[in-house]
């Protein structure tokens, strides 16, 4: 197996998974940007994005995808995944979907017209998409108030997926709003050892200081 990323890109996530399930893989780590700074890497992705992702003929680009793929295929022990007979599988699916759908889109904006692209004209653009967030949170708070994890109340993909976007947005600057039991849970999920692994690897992303 091979993973192209990028440190801090939602690569981590797949990357986060392979460590947690200690499987054999190859990584290659690239300039963030890659399709500005790595032009050739667009031979090997021509969307220019990561992750990028092979296992044999298979080839992923989605980064919940290849973490549900890697627990289908290779997480026979259920360590970090929910079979589809278990009462919240359910539950397990939408949050792996949630994450992106409604939590990491609004802060692809936010990234793109604070950090990458900054321009006053934007700026309330990326403010409206920051409390656009925020406010989508809503029901991962109200969850994790009452539980320590996503589903089975224990660990699974499904932490790695919405715990991603919830680091990303603390490299956003946005972390000072969660609600305690949320940054209780984002705290919890960067002290696994998968996690500290994976984020080392590549290095932390570090984004342009505002002005």
């Amino acid at each position: 197996m091979k993973l192209w990323h990028c440190a801090g890109a939602r690569s981590l996530r797949p990357l986060w998974a392979l460590e947690e399930l200690e499987l054999e893989y190859e990584l290659e780590v690239l300039p963030f940007p890659p399709r500005l700074f790595q032009r050739e890497y667009l031979d090997t992705n021509s969307l220019g994005t990561v992750p990028f992702f092979s296992d044999g003929t298979v080839e992923m680009t989605e980064s919940v995808g290849i973490c549900q793929y890697l627990a289908d295929r290779y997480d026979s022990r259920r360590r970090i995944s929910v079979e589809a007979g278990h009462s919240e599988y359910g539950a397990y699916l939408n949050w792996l979907h949630h994450a992106d759908a409604t939590l990491t889109f609004p802060q692809t904006i936010v990234m793109r017209y604070t950090f990458l692209e900054p321009d006053p004209a934007k700026k309330p653009v990326a403010e409206d998409y920051a409390r656009w967030y925020l406010a989508r949170l809503r029901r991962l708070d109200a969850h994790l108030a009452r539980h320590s994890y996503l589903v089975d109340e224990r660990f699974t993909i499904a932490d790695i997926a919405v715990g991603y976007a919830l680091h990303l947005g603390s490299l956003l600057q946005l972390d000072s709003e969660y609600q305690p039991q949320t940054r209780d849970y984002l705290d919890r999920l960067r002290q696994r050892e998968a996690f500290i692994r994976a984020d080392e690897r590549a290095g932390p992303l570090v984004l342009p200081e505002i002005n």
